[in-house]
C-alpha cells in the first residue's frame, strides 16, 4: 500500500487517538538516524505464498492454531506472538513490532538473519533509541505511520498484528490466514480495545482491497464501518 492510500486513514486513527502526528514524525526521524536502508531481497518469498499472519491473543498457544501456523508457507507474527509459535515449535519467518514487549525476542532474530519490521511512533521513542543500535543492522525494516523518509518505510497498518498482515500484502502474499486473534478478548484495557477495533476494521478494509475473505472477520466484519 502506497502512503497516499493509507494517509486519510491515518488522520482518521489520529483524531480519533488524539494522536499527535508531528511526534511520530519526530520518532520517524530518530530511526532513521539509527537504520540503514533495507536489502528487501532479505525478506522471505511472500510472491504466490500463504502467509500465516499471527497475533500474541490468547488463541495462540491453541493447538489447532499451530498447527495452521505450521501449515502456512510462511508465518509473520506481530510482537510476543513470536515467542508463544517458537515455545510451540513453530518458526517465524519475519516479526512486527514497536518494540514495547519483548526487545530481546527483537535483538536476537535480528542477530540470527531473521527481519524484523521495527515500528517507530510518537511515544516509543527511547525504546527506539535503547534496543535499534543493539541489533543487528541488515535485519531491521524500519516502519513508521506517519509519511515515510528513508529508510524508513510505510506499508499501511496501525497496530502490530494488522501491520504484519499489511506488510505480507504488500509483498504480494496470495493468502492470507489469521492465527492468534482475539478482537474481542475481555481482557484487555480500554485503550487496547479500541486498537483492536481499529486492527478490525483495518482488516475488514484490507480483505475488500485484495477480493479475499478473512475467516478472523466471520461473523463481526459487518460490524466494521470502512475507515475511508
Amino acid at each position: 500500500m502506497e502512503f497516499e492510500t493509507w494517509e486519510p486513514v491515518y488522520r482518521k486513527i489520529l483524531a480519533d487517538f488524539g494522536f499527535d502526528r508531528r511526534a511520530d514524525e519526530r520518532a520517524r526521524d530518530v530511526l532513521v538516524g539509527l537504520t540503514d536502508p533495507f536489502d528487501r531481497e532479505r525478506l522471505p518469498a511472500f510472491s504466490g505464498a500463504t502467509v500465516a499472519i499471527a497475533g500474541a491473543g490468547p488463541s495462540l498457544t491453541d493447538p489447532d492454531a499451530l498447527e495452521r501456523a505450521r501449515g502456512a508457507d510462511l508465518v509473520v507474527a506481530a510482537s510476543t506472538a513470536v515467542d508463544r509459535l517458537e515455545d510451540g515449535g513453530v518458526g517465524v519467518d519475519c516479526m512486527v513490532t514497536d518494540l514495547d514487549k519483548n526487545p530481546d525476542t527483537v535483538r536476537r532474530l535480528t542477530r540470527r538473519g531473521t527481519p524484523v519490521a521495527v515500528h517507530a511512533h510518537g511515544d516509543n521513542v527511547d525504546l527506539v533509541r535503547e534496543v535499534v543500535p543493539d541489533c543487528s543492522p541488515g535485519s531491521v525494516l524500519a516502519t513508521t505511520q506517519a509519511e515515510p523518509r528513508a529508510p524508513v518505510e510505510n506499508f499501511g497498518g496501525f497496530t502490530d498484528g494488522d501491520r504484519a498482515a499489511f506488510l505480507a500484502d504488500h509483498f504480494g502474499a496470495s493468502r492470507l490466514l489469521f492465527v492468534g486473534w482475539d478482537l474481542d478478548d475481555s481482557s484487555v484495557d480500554p485503550m487496547k480495545a479500541k486498537k483492536l477495533e481499529w486492527a478490525g476494521r483495518l482488516l475488514a478494509w484490507l480483505e475488500t482491497h485484495r477480493e479475499e475473505r478473512f475467516s478472523v472477520l466471520d461473523g463481526r466484519r459487518e460490524r466494521y464501518e470502512p475507515p475511508i
